[in-house]
């Protein structure tokens, strides 16, 4: 049987790692931690440690879509871009190989148009 993403990265508690250690990333980065400047983190660790599940082959995500939870904040190409070289930088950093973060950015990137210019 072969497993998915979500079980080779270790399940929720591995993600949630590499997830905390992206938000670390993109709060000491200028160009885009004034997005999350209102934003309640821990609430949004749990969150985004849910959908990265999701994404990745775990349980169901029951969030807001994509286009409905950036609605308002305008985010342009570059943003974006900067999102997904913090979460590759993290997903570097917990010894992900380079095969499966081109697997989860080809995800993340299959999103750029719900997310852009809400």
């Amino acid at each position: 049987m072969e497993t998915n993403l979500y079980e080779k990265l270790g399940e929720k508690d591995a993600i949630g790692k590499v997830v905390e250690e992206f938000y670390k990333r993109v709060i000491e980065d200028e160009s885009v931690n004034h997005f999350f400047r209102d934003t309640d983190m821990a609430k949004q660790l749990r969150h985004q440690t849910a959908f990265i599940s999701y994404a990745l082959g775990g349980a169901p995500y029951t969030g807001r879509s994509m286009a409905a939870a950036h609605t308002g904040l305008n985010l342009q190409p570059e943003h974006f871009d900067s999102i997904v070289n913090h979460l590759e930088a993290s997903l570097t950093h917990f010894g992900v190989t380079g095969d499966d973060i081109r697997q989860i950015t080809e995800k993340v990137e299959s999103l750029r148009g719900d997310i852009l210019y809400k």
